[in-house]
């Protein structure tokens, strides 16, 4: 069965991505990692993440992924010994000086070949499997024949990993210098400004002080800004070819966004195994992923080349259809309700949808809100807060979330 890969930014999202089906997590640890603004995680939080994954039969990956230099290698032979003293699964990596030091220190380890290294041909997967290599993520810039391609003609023993939700970045494979000229951020190092995302105007040479519009625009024009990939509409054809892993972006996203992509990704896995010869995909699955904070969705190079309706030109900003209001704790036998932790404004009796674990979401309402003083309350002003609810007869349980439509007036 294919594995279904989700990003784990800290050791709640690791958690949550897991009950919500996931297979695998990939994650990162405070140094050596593509996503330095992330939680991440140290050495104490990355063990517990680990016997929690193992407990349940899955996978942990950690990402040594950044492009290195000569001071890293200093550090990087007592790093790696000590992620495999803890039990990691595999290895993420880009830089071949890495892979080689990795590959001496830890001849056993599972070795992914980041996507950072864009890999495109089935002859690169060659030379890669004969240098240590046990799978490669692809390059996110390659149609489903490429796909196709690849698969038929790569080593037995190779695995396939690709990218099937999440940002895009507007630089091949995410190989990016505008962070590190613009801001002195590398990219490449984790550390990246996201300037893909900021306004841009034209100026002319003799006129430094006049901005003009490259579209008409008052705020000017997003011209690097990329839609958000998403291929739920090709899992069957990409499991028929021989796809092993799917893989969603978002160390960065909350526990609400990941918990969300990851459930209804796996719901549709399932489905295909469930009755293959007669599956078809269901609509509601991608309305679903709607309902999430996302940049409107794209499938990218899948199709072939993109055209101008990949990119976003008029906002960077997130489309976003709910608010995510609270996560539940559990219910609290001694209050005789249940425990939640707000994460969103809501009031009593607004129309909620509750999510769980590997279900339909539901709709239902909150009918009673004591707050940590005792105090019954109207409402939720306070970030992070303790609460607890009755609701209209809806069983809570613990690492349910709750959303709110946002309606935009």
């Amino acid at each position: 069965m294919v594995e279904l890969l989700a990003p784990a930014g800290d050791l709640e999202k690791l958690k949550y991505a897991f009950m919500y089906g996931a297979d695998a997590v990939y994650l990162g640890g405070e140094s050596f990692s593509m996503r330095k603004n992330a939680g991440n995680f140290n050495e104490e939080d990355m063990a517990e993440g680990i016997e929690f994954a193992h407990n349940m039969n899955k996978n942990v990956y950690v990402t040594v992924n950044i492009s290195a230099r000569n001071d890293d290698f200093s550090i990087l032979p007592d790093y790696l010994k000590q992620l495999d003293k803890l039990g990691v699964d595999g290895l993420i990596i880009s830089d071949p000086g890495i892979i080689m030091l990795a590959r001496d220190i830890l001849p056993d380890i599972k070795i992914s070949l980041s996507t950072q290294s864009s890999t495109t041909n089935y002859k690169s997967v060659e030379f890669w499997k004969k240098n240590g290599i046990n799978r490669i993520v692809l390059a996110r810039e390659l149609s489903f024949d490429d796909i196709k391609g690849i698969c038929e003609n790569k080593p037995n023993d190779m695995e396939i990993e690709m990218f099937i939700h999440g940002a895009m970045c507007m630089s091949y494979s995410g190989r990016c210098l505008l962070s590190n000229y613009l801001t002195g951020r590398d990219a490449n190092r984790g550390d990246c400004a996201q300037p893909c995302r900021w306004k841009y105007h034209l100026t002319e040479e003799t006129r430094p002080d006049e901005h003009f519009t490259i579209e008409e625009h008052d705020e000017g024009t997003f011209i690097f800004n990329s839609k958000d990939l998403c291929l739920i509409r090709h899992i069957n054809e990409l499991i028929d070819i021989g796809v092993d892993s799917f893989k969603i972006e978002g160390r960065m996203k909350s526990n609400f966004y990941v918990s969300t992509i990851v459930n209804t990704y796996r719901k549709v896995i399932d489905e295909y195994y469930k009755d293959s010869k007669n599956y078809k995909f269901d609509e509601k699955y991608y309305e679903e992923l709607t309902k999430v904070s996302h940049r409107q969705y794209t499938e990218g190079f899948f199709n072939g080349k993109p055209d101008h309706t990949s990119q976003n030109y008029g906002t960077s900003s997130y489309t976003r259809n709910y608010d995510f209001v609270a996560q539940v704790i559990g219910f609290n036998e001694e209050k005789g309700m249940y425990e939640i932790e707000q994460r969103n404004k809501f009031f009593i009796n607004d129309d909620l949808e509750l999510i769980s674990p590997k279900k339909e979401s539901k709709s239902f309402k909150i009918t009673k809100i004591v707050n940590e003083k005792g105090e019954e309350v109207e409402s939720t002003p306070h970030p992070k807060e303790k609460l607890y609810v009755l609701t209209d007869n809806t069983k809570l349980s613990p690492f349910d979330l709750i959303r709110k439509k946002v309606y935009n007036l």
